[in-house]
This record gives structure tokens, C-alpha cells and sequence, in this order.
């Protein structure tokens, strides 16, 4: 909220009176101090917004660090979005704050009182969602932030940078379809996450514009990691008319598809295909390599970097929203199905 141009700007002083707090107590919150009470800091949060009043810019210009935020740090993309950071935060002279808090779509309460004690120059956040409570606090103190979203999307007025998850999971499934298969599955992440939705929409629309018929219980939700990979692929395989080939919402998924069809006895990729998401380092180390779409982690993140830099220095772009694109890496993990593993009676229907 900024002040209307005729109206004289509120002085701190003023603030205070009006909050019924001393000038100390208005000067603690403006600079993130946690010695102030919960309702009388939202009391003067309050009043900040209300009045426009910002932290000068100097003071946030002349923080060495840019911070950021995920929900999850033991997950293998998340070393690629570090990487991402820091190539930019590097060119710039600042260094990189990580922080763990919260859940998968917004961070935890503590982490806003920290933040605004640390006072960094930006703010990049891997997370669906940022409260309007936390924006206002952030833009009261003039701390740009932009969020990385390979999990969600965002408002449209909310600074961010994500991928064309919809296209990647088309690509995916006609790369199987373009092959020979027409028994294909698809397992996802959470099915409250946008990322998940789109990567199955783009799946449906490939089967759909193949004319092939979709199994529902061949669309599976779960979690981005091995064991939630493994487990709906045992369910899958050892079901009575398994697919041919399962398309994997991200590459942990799909190393946990390997792992089941290893166990079954199953050959990959003679009696099974298997496609995995995000590209990541452990894709082409993989035995057999894995055929995966690309999802440039370290390319949003420097994006998301840049972005909140520019904003840092007073430049707003046009556009918050910037999606990168998506492309197909074709290694050894997929082939044209063989003859046996297309009947319902075939090796794999021998082994469930």
C-alpha cells in the first residue's frame, strides 16, 4: 500500500501514538527485534501497512546476503536450485543463507521474525504459496522476494519463476506412445500440488490425442520420492494387466520403478519402459540410464535470483510470472515394447 501523493508521510512518532506504544517499541519492530509481543507487533505491522510506511532502501542494498527458503533440503533437486542461487548471488558479491522451515506450500511462522532480523537483500522461496501476511511484512521492509515453484502456482501478483510442467509430462508420454506402447501409467507427486496435476494433465492429453484409452487405476498419486515411486510400481506390475511403461513424476520416483522391476525379475527397458522427471545428476548415472525430462532447476533459480535483484534495485518487471521450458533427454531406460510384454498372458502377467 503506498500513501496517496497529496498526503504528508506518517512519522514514526506518530506511529507510535497512534499504536499506543513507545518510539522504541516502533523502532524494534521495524528492525525485526523479537522483543516485542505478538499482538503489539501486529498492532504496529498494522499501522505500517495501512500508512506505506518502507524501510529505506539503503539499509536493505547494503545486506551481503541473499536468503533462501525451502521446506525440505534432503531432497535431491534442492542442491540444483542451491546451485542456481549461488551462481548469481556470487556475481554480485553476496552470500547465500539457507533456511529449512514449514511445509511444502508456505513457510513456518518463525521463520518471518528471523527473516526480518537478517534483514538480507532478497528473499528467494521454494514454496506454492507466501502468506499476505508474510508479503506485507516483507514489503514493509522493503525485502523483495520470488518464489521458485516446481511444486505449485503462485498468485499472478506474486513475483515467481517456475517450468511448463504440462508440456514435460505430454512430451514424456508421446515419447512412450511415439515408441509403441499403449499401456502406459503415470505416477505423481501429491495431489494437492499443482505441479503433480499438470504433469498428468499432460499426460491425458497425450493419450487422448493418441486415441488411447486411459486405465484410472493406472493414474497414481503419491510422493516425489523412491519408496513412493516403488510402491505404486509394485502395485502396478503386479497387477493383471500391467503396463508396458510408466511415466514418473520425478527421477527419485522413477529410480524407485527401477528398484520394483529389478525385484519383480523384469527387464528395463526390454519389458518395461520407464520415463522420470527433472533431469537431475543421478538420471544418467542410473543403470539403465534414465530417459527423463528436463526441468532446468539451475536455471530457475538463477532466474529467481536476477529477478529478485532487479527488485532490489527498484526494478519491477511487467510480467512476475516466467516459465522456463521443458525438454526431453532420451537415454537407455526406454525402447519399443516387445511382442511378449504387450499381451494380458505374457512374461510380465507370468510374474505378478
Amino acid at each position: 500500500m503506498s500513501i496517496p501523493a497529496d498526503e504528508p508521510r506518517v512519522t514514526l512518532a506518530q506511529l507510535a501514538a497512534k499504536a499506543g506504544v513507545s518510539l522504541s517499541t516502533i523502532s524494534k519492530v521495524l528492525n525485526g527485534r523479537t522483543d516485542v509481543s505478538p499482538t503489539t507487533r501486529a498492532k504496529v505491522e498494522e499501522l505500517l501497512e495501512e500508512h506505506g510506511y518502507r524501510r529505506r532502501k539503503v539499509s536493505t542494498a547494503k545486506a551481503g546476503l541473499v536468503e533462501l527458503v525451502f521446506h525440505e533440503l534432503e531432497s535431491a533437486w534442492a542442491l540444483e536450485l542451491i546451485r542456481g542461487v549461488e551462481n548469481v548471488a556470487r556475481s554480485h558479491g553476496l552470500s547465500v543463507v539457507l533456511t529449512e522451515t514449514g511445509s511444502r506450500h508456505a513457510p513456518g511462522l518463525e521463520w518471518i521474525e528471523g527473516v526480518m532480523s537478517r534483514r538480507p537483500a532478497g528473499v528467494v522461496l521454494v514454496f506454492s504459496e507466501l502468506p499476505q501476511d508474510f508479503r506485507a511484512k516483507l514489503d514493509a521492509r522493503s525485502i523483495p522476494f520470488v518464489i521458485i515453484d516446481p511444486a505449485g502456482d503462485p498468485s499472478p501478483d506474486v513475483p515467481s519463476v517456475g517450468s511448463a510442467n504440462w508440456s514435460g509430462g505430454m512430451m514424456a508420454t508421446r515419447h512412450l506412445i511415439d515408441l509403441g506402447h499403449t499401456r502406459i501409467a503415470a505416477i505423481s507427486g501429491p495431489e494437492d500440488m499443482m505441479c503433480s496435476l499438470a504433469r498428468i494433465d499432460g499426460y491425458r492429453s497425450a493419450m487422448n490425442m493418441a486415441s488411447l484409452p486411459i486405465d484410472p487405476s493406472f493414474i497414481r498419486f503419491g510422493n516425489f520420492h523412491v519408496d513412493g515411486g516403488r510402491d505404486h510400481a509394485f502395485s502396478l506390475l503386479r497387477g493383471p494387466r500391467p503396463p508396458t511403461a510408466i511415466f514418473a513424476g520425478s527421477d527419485l520416483q522413477a529410480l524407485g520403478v527401477l528398484d520394483a522391476a529389478r525385484q519383480i525379475g523384469l527387464r528395463v527397458p526390454e519389458e518395461l519402459s520407464i520415463v522420470g522427471y527433472d533431469d537431475l545428476p543421478v538420471a544418467q548415472w542410473s543403470s539403465p540410464a534414465l530417459t527423463t525430462v528436463h526441468q532446468p532447476l539451475i536455471q530457475m533459480a538463477e532466474e529467481a535470483t536476477r529477478m529478485v535483484l532487479r527488485l532490489r534495485d527498484g526494478h519491477r518487471p511487467d510480467n512476475l510470472r516466467l516459465d522456463l521450458a521443458t525438454s526431453l533427454v532420451v537415454r537407455q531406460s526406454t525402447s519399443p515394447p516387445s511382442d511378449g510384454v504387450l499381451t494380458v498372458d505374457g512374461p510380465i502377467g507370468q510374474r505378478a
